[in-house]
């Protein structure tokens, strides 16, 4: 896998304070958008490897990577929608592909819906789509809002344990600290927490009712089946397809939740070759 070296800076909008960027290339823009509790890192493989023929664009969102993580704010889809519109905006960008993980996922179909016309491919990856929450998922959430849980979340250890939880392979103390690192600033953690206490997963219910639009552009589906932090993870990509016929459906029966992460080549191949395509 060739390395194309990936630009980092930063974008002042009014919504959200300083937005982290990584960015390459030209072309068809690719924008890739992470969940919980990672950060623009997520992607950096995929981008690699597409920025040969393509603008690929990720973000940190507000409240987690480098970004900014103001505590004057609520965190919502349509605050984060704001955002991803402040974002491309400023960068110049109209149509686009996405490519989404995590609760990236909400986030960006949320985004999306409110203008289909400017999506050219989805891809996504391990993330929510319908709001039947599995209980796992519904206690996490819950736990959130507990105070001595809600300032355990967002501790090093915990960004650490998740990620482990997440993988079936072990990170490299080197792309550990790419996640861990942005909340080793005391003042990092309650932002952190109140962008996934904010997230109004009601969005679900749209996003559920409203996904068909998509059936005229191509759809990509990927996920590591042996995902313990979205247990229902094959049911959810599975139901996606009979919404989306002519979605492509891949699942990786050896890896867990974090896959770009889990196994960067084969993730790379698959995202890569979907969203290069002419």
């Amino acid at each position: 896998m060739t390395a194309h070296p990936l630009t980092s800076r930063f974008v002042e909008l009014p919504q959200a304070g300083r937005v982290h960027l990584l960015e390459a290339g030209e072309g068809p823009v690719v924008l890739f958008i992470h969940g919980w509790p990672t950060n623009a890192q997520l992607w950096r493989h995929i981008m690699s490897a597409l920025a040969p023929t393509r603008r690929v664009i990720a973000l940190d969102l507000p409240g987690f990577g480098l970004s900014d993580k103001p505590r004057d704010v609520a965190y919502t889809s349509a605050f984060n929608g704001d955002v991803l519109d402040g974002l491309l905006a400023e960068l110049g960008v109209d149509r686009l592909s996405l490519c989404l993980h995590d609760a990236g996922g909400p986030i960006g179909l949320s985004w999306a819906l409110r203008q289909p016309q400017r999506i050219e491919r989805l891809c996504l990856l391990n993330m929510l789509v319908f709001p039947d929450l599995h209980w796992a998922v519904r206690a996490f959430l819950a736990s959130v809002r507990l105070p001595l849980a809600s300032w355990a979340w967002a501790q090093p250890f915990a960004i650490a344990a998740t990620l482990k939880t997440g993988l079936t392979h072990r990170l490299s103390p080197e792309a550990l600290e790419l996640y861990v690192g942005p909340f080793r600033k005391p003042d990092a953690g309650p932002a952190f927490v109140k962008a996934v206490r904010d997230l109004d997963f009601g969005c679900l219910d749209t996003i559920s009712t409203g996904i068909g639009v998509f059936t005229d552009i191509p759809v990509r589906l990927i996920y590591g089946a042996r995902d313990h932090i979205l247990p229902e993870v094959a049911g959810t990509m599975a139901r996606v397809q009979v919404m989306l016929p002519q979605a492509e459906l891949t699942a990786l029966p050896e890896l867990c939740h974090f896959i770009q992460e889990d196994d960067p080549v084969v993730v790379t191949e698959l995202v890569a070759g979907f969203l290069g395509r002419d």
